[in-house]
């Protein structure tokens, strides 16, 4: 069977890959993977080595891995020495970036925790609602970051 013949439907490219339909799009129309070829009723169909590539940026993206990080990667050859230095180094930078939200969760977590310690349900009043109150006055409109998401979002 030719690898790159093209065999699967986008529909049974997800089912094979694990990856939706509309995420198989989007990396489509980010340059990860070539777009599908089309069919004479314009359904896009996707070769074994279609599927195999979409199963490789599910794994990458299930690490966390941006999607800048998943093109490096996929642009590697696995036979070109000066490629796996290329590999290593991506882990390596992706690797402290994990290691920092590491420590940017557990900050969180303590902070949370300690909110959390600060009302047990006895008194009249919740002081974790209170708090979080105080902390919403106290915060400046012009310190305060364009809500983008949850936190330093990295992907």
């Amino acid at each position: 069977m030719d690898n790159h013949a093209a065999q699967y439907r986008i529909g049974e490219a997800s089912q094979q890959s694990g990856v939706t339909t509309a995420n198989i799009r989007y990396y489509e129309k980010e340059g990860l993977l070539a777009p599908g070829v089309r069919e004479g009723n314009s359904y896009r169909l996707y070769s074994a080595a279609d599927v195999h590539q979409l199963r490789f940026i599910r794994l990458c993206r299930a690490m966390d891995m941006s999607l800048d990080e998943v093109r490096t990667l996929l642009a590697l050859d696995l036979g070109r020495k000066e490629d796996c230095e290329a590999a290593r180094n991506a882990l390596d930078d992706h690797l402290q970036h994990v290691r920092d939200r590491r420590a940017e969760l557990q900050a969180l977590e303590a902070d949370l925790q300690a909110l959390r310690n600060r009302c047990d349900g006895s008194d009249t009043h919740c002081h974790i609602i209170e708090a979080l109150h105080a902390r919403a006055d106290a915060q400046s409109l012009t310190a305060l970051p364009v809500a983008s998401g949850p936190g330093k979002r990295h992907v």
